[in-house]
């Protein structure tokens, strides 16, 4: 690595951070449902709302980072994420709700810039292993985000709420005092525009051969992801009763396994197989775990099904990053990745939206079998249409 310091420290940043993001959602679902009356299909929107700002922020936020550098976006990021936890304590209705995911969302809008950082101090060939620290972060995040949210869930939601605001202000304190600069020379445009979603740009990035075919595969696979948001915690219960505790730990086991492929088992395959190979690999662990999600049975059960779509998921969001990352401009690595991101965030607004509206018109399995329908399609796509 050309700075395992600064890898070291984004690293810890993004943890924290999301250790923070981790205690809260679990128990979001039934927090919407329990305490302010939500629909099935509200929380479906209240879960969309997050990554609709995302859609329109990550491009933006991209952009930005290669323009100002990807240090003051990182932060000014995090205090927004601070803010909506804050708003989060006081939320007794669901307007308030819906307000404090819009703040969130803008706030978690830096995943672009946190892998546009990573490419800014890795070389082309551990650009994997790179983004598979992020993956790693996400994932232990979410093992200790929902176990301490499980615990925190008995003193009431209001406690989560500021537990979730302090973590991401260690985060913030951790980076401001810690994270240096990664991007050596700063784009100079003069033509540089805050757009809410640059057309003509992301026509070319996703018209490129090499890189487009790769952000749509991402876009199928989120969205088939994104069903079970909101839905799978709705799941469990309505349909499997579990209680905030429970979730907690099925959520802490999902982000368990997904940070051990990604922090362990990414390095080891990618020396021995082809990243296609990889990738319709992911795939296959995909499709198995969300069809069999609605007929887990018990806990027991369910958490088998879900550490199969935990290992399948662990593999493809580091690797199709890495690959999109590999093929693209040295130059316009942030733009390109928040591209990506902003994409995926589409995903992530149509995937809840669809799960939630399932979930109450059509019956509990659908959301998690349309997730796995269209991971099937995308092992096609990604034989027949991925570069070697």
């Amino acid at each position: 690595m050309k700075n395992k310091t600064s890898l070291t420290i984004i690293f810890i940043t993004i943890f924290i951070d999301l250790m923070g993001f981790g205690i809260l959602i679990p128990i979001l679902p039934t927090f919407a449902s329990k305490q302010v009356g939500a629909t099935d299909f509200e929380i479906g929107v209240t879960v969309a709302v997050f990554s609709f700002m995302q859609f329109i922020f990550n491009p933006i936020l991209g952009r930005l980072s290669d323009r100002i550098g990807r240090r003051p976006v990182i932060l000014s990021t995090q205090l927004m994420t601070i803010i909506s936890y804050l708003i989060f304590a006081f939320t007794n209705s669901f307007l308030l709700l819906v307000l404090s995911r819009l703040i969130a969302g803008i706030g978690g809008s830096n995943i672009g810039v946190a892998q546009a950082y990573i490419a800014d101090i890795t070389t082309k060939e551990e650009r994997a292993k790179g983004m598979g620290l992020i993956g790693a972060a996400f994932g232990l995040g979410f093992v200790f985000g929902p176990l301490i949210g499980a615990f925190l869930s008995k003193y009431g939601y209001s406690v989560i709420g500021f537990s979730a605001a302090g973590f991401s202000f260690i985060a913030f304190l951790f980076a401001l005092l810690k994270l240096p600069e990664s991007l050596i020379e700063k784009k100079v445009d003069s033509k540089f525009s805050y757009k809410i979603f640059d057309f003509n740009f992301t026509k070319k990035v996703i018209s490129s051969p090499s890189v487009g075919i790769l952000i749509i595969l991402f876009f199928i696979i989120i969205f088939s992801v994104a069903n079970i948001y909101g839905t799978l915690a709705l799941l469990t219960f309505k349909v499997y009763h579990f209680n905030d505790q429970q979730n907690g730990i099925l959520f802490g086991l999902t982000g368990l396994i997904g940070a051990f492929v990604q922090a362990f088992l990414m390095k080891k395959i990618s020396q021995k197989f082809s990243d296609k190979k990889i990738v319709v690999a992911g795939l296959i662990f995909m499709v198995i775990g969300l069809g069999f999600i609605p007929y887990g049975g018990n806990f027991l059960g369910l958490a088998i099904v879900i550490s199969i779509l935990a290992i399948g998921t662990g593999i493809l969001q580091p690797i199709i990053p890495s690959m999109i990352s590999k093929r693209a401009d040295q130059n316009l690595q942030g733009s390109i990745l928040g591209v990506n991101q902003s994409i995926s965030a589409l995903a992530r607004v149509f995937g809840p939206l669809w799960g939630g509206f399932s979930f109450d018109f059509f019956g509990y399995q659908f959301p998690f079998l349309t997730g796995a329908f269209f991971t099937f399609i995308t092992i096609f796509l990604a034989i027949y249409l991925i570069e070697n």
